[in-house]
């Protein structure tokens, strides 16, 4: 199994014919399976849903170009996990210090809500792309979904540790998992996740580390 999809991976037939809907609607956009960013040899994962539609699944690059790439990047550059700055295109300059970013599943789901099968389905790409970080120690997961698909890639088991924002799970296979609610624009308008709570989640991350 590869780290990432191919450009037209079959395996989801209803995410297949959303990316062909948005190809023929939207022809400059990615509109493709958005890998990885950042850091390879880092010690920090932070994995979130999917790619949103005017963000990463139009840049091609994960949180980028939407409200929820503005909160992660900053938070990330004002605890020295980025350098440069970040402008919303693959081309900003922006890089990663230590960190890589990737989501549970890899193609836009229509509404942005990918089904079980789905997530299913893209849980070996993600499983590769951690056990493949020879550094890794801590993985920082955006929301529910990405929790319980990180989780079962690092090999922990889900009752043992529920998701909760601010949690932080020690995993039997060295791992230590941390939890935030996903930094979407919805979640930030509605209140359930403040800029503070979001910084606070990180934090917690960078703690764990030692």
């Amino acid at each position: 199994m590869a780290m990432q999809p191919d450009a037209d991976c079959q395996l989801c037939p209803r995410l297949v014919a959303h990316r062909q809907v948005l190809r023929a609607r939207e022809p400059g956009w990615f509109n493709t399976p958005v890998p990885a960013f950042g850091d390879e040899q880092g010690w920090l994962a932070i994995v979130g849903l999917a790619p949103g539609e005017r963000g990463a699944n139009r840049t091609g690059r994960p949180f980028t170009g939407d409200a929820s790439g503005e909160l992660l990047y900053r938070t990330l550059s004002d605890l020295g996990l980025s350098s440069g700055s970040y402008g919303g295109t693959v081309d900003d300059g922006l890089t990663l210090n230590g960190a890589l970013i990737v989501n549970a599943v890899r193609c836009l789901p229509p509404a942005n809500k990918p089904d079980s099968a789905e997530i299913h389905q893209c849980r070996p790409f993600l499983k590769e792309q951690l056990r493949g970080m020879p550094h890794l120690k801590v993985v920082l997961a955006l929301g529910q979904v990405a929790h319980q698909s990180a989780l079962k890639a690092l090999g922990g088991k889900l009752p043992k540790h529920p998701f909760g924002h601010g949690a932080v799970h020690r995993l039997h296979t060295g791992y230590t998992l941390v939890d935030s609610y996903h930094c979407s624009r919805y979640n930030q308008n509605t209140g359930r996740l403040t800029g503070e709570m979001f910084r606070e989640a990180v934090k917690a991350a960078i703690a764990a580390r030692a």
